[in-house]
């Protein structure tokens, strides 16, 4: 007789809905928790797991236009290393939370696992409202963060990265400062760069492509065509924009698309170029042409094939979950869905592909322009679609060949497979002293 496989234990969901904890590092924690109840994880080696290697909170004074310092709270939160250096974002929020950061930070490590590559996990950021500050102020912000963080940065130690209201030029701003004060052209120690210091062709759409390439793969399984196929994305910005228009590209139909302001929906279709144009004039997607209001709550609960939540945490929860009606949930963002929510999902047979596979098309070409940068080389944009393409549609099928061994759904499968890589790193380097 076959051996039954072993299921992995599944949070019970009680009849009465009960009141979800939205903390994204908690959320974090119970999700890595799965996944090292399944493996067995060593208890101390699982304690280690869930608490971040190294916290620092920094206190960054800027002087204002107006000739006024104000001091903002800036972290960098390094959840692991056992595979590489640490690598993650930047983000500049006025909601920030040192907890967000921890999530993130802990995700970006089982992000890099997932897809093999020689990474740990990092994440920053600044309490502020980048909408609000100049050009100038941004700089100066920028410039003192990283100096406050600089012991913990480096190549070989922390790679920076843009996030949530950061881009190019802030990337350019650390490299910069970090290279200043450590007397040498340091290209390496930042990624997301402007190519001409150094920076990697594709980076600006690389998250959206890898998301492509995912949602290429997911719908083979579902067996459903990416030509003519319903697509809803809540999140507007670079990430939601450009998969919208490589999407629409491949004759899939964009039928809603949302920002932080309200959506707009049209079943026949909404050109994502268009759509982009009028938010640079307006502000937002909210009274374009040719489409009708919507609010974001209602777009995730759209019949449509294809949903990508590409916003910010706790978009699909228990409170809304079985409201869902896609086949396919391709996560943009990091975070979108609770624990609770998954289980929903998976009950109603939707095919979730979690944020730490879907959207790891940034960080791999954030790898790549690194890899470059060390070696003071330049890759074509052709060879770097290429590698990408290889090593997201390699990273989803390693993803579902663990769903299918395990019998469990898309999300504790990726979480089997990055914490079963990372476990093992971890015991083969044994603990110091």
């Amino acid at each position: 007789m076959g051996t039954v496989a072993k299921a992995i234990p599944q949070p019970v969901i009680p009849k009465v809905a009960p009141r979800e904890d939205l903390n994204p590092f908690r959320i974090a924690q119970i999700q890595f928790d799965m996944a090292a109840e399944f493996l067995k994880v060593d208890p101390g080696l699982r304690q280690i797991l869930r608490t971040p290697k190294r916290v620092m909170e920094v206190s960054v004074p800027v002087k204002l236009d107006n000739g006024q310092v104000k001091v903002f709270v800036g972290y960098r939160v390094q959840h692991n290393t056992a595979r590489g250096p640490a690598k993650g974002g930047v983000r500049y929020h006025p909601n920030l939370t040192l907890d967000e950061v921890k999530a993130l930070a802990s995700w970006m490590t089982w992000k890099t696992a997932t897809m093999n590559i020689p990474y740990g996990g990092s994440k920053g950021g600044v309490i502020c409202d980048a909408k609000r500050m100049s050009r100038s102020e941004l700089e100066r912000l920028t410039r003192r963060f990283t100096y406050e963080i600089l012991p913990i940065l480096g190549p070989e130690r922390d790679i920076p990265a843009p996030d949530v209201a950061t881009d190019a030029q802030t990337m350019a701003w650390m490299m910069d400062t970090y290279s200043t004060l450590a007397g040498e052209a340091a290209l390496d120690c930042v990624t997301g760069k402007p190519i001409a210091l150094g920076g990697s062709e594709g980076r600006l759409d690389a998250t959206a492509r890898g998301l492509l390439f995912a949602i290429e793969e997911a719908c083979k399984v579902k067996k459903i065509s990416l030509r003519g196929a319903s697509v809803a994305v809540q999140g507007y910005g670079n990430v939601g924009s450009t998969v919208a228009r490589v999407l629409s590209e491949k004759k899939a139909r964009i039928v809603a698309i949302s920002d932080s302001r309200g959506g707009v929906h049209n079943p026949r279709g909404i050109d994502p170029l268009k759509a982009y144009r009028y938010k640079e004039r307006a502000g937002t997607v909210v009274g374009m042409p040719g489409a009708s209001r919507i609010s974001s709550e209602d777009l995730l609960a759209l019949k449509c094939d294809i949903l990508i939540p590409a916003a910010l945490e706790n978009a699909i929860t228990l409170h809304n979950a079985d409201q869902i009606k896609a086949k396919i949930v391709a996560e943009g963002a990091n975070g979108p869905t609770t624990p609770h929510a998954d289980e929903v999902l998976a009950r109603k047979g939707i095919f979730v592909i979690p944020d730490i596979l879907a959207n790891a098309g940034g960080v791999t070409v954030s790898y790549f322009e690194w890899a470059q940068n060390l070696q003071g080389a330049r890759w074509q944009d052709a060879e770097l679609s290429q590698r990408l393409e290889f090593m997201m549609r390699s990273a989803f099928n390693d993803v579902y060949m663990t769903m299918r061994k395990h019998r469990t759904h898309s999300r504790a499968a990726a979480y089997v497979l990055a914490v079963s890589r990372v476990t093992e790193a971890m015991l083969l380097r044994g603990l110091f002293p």
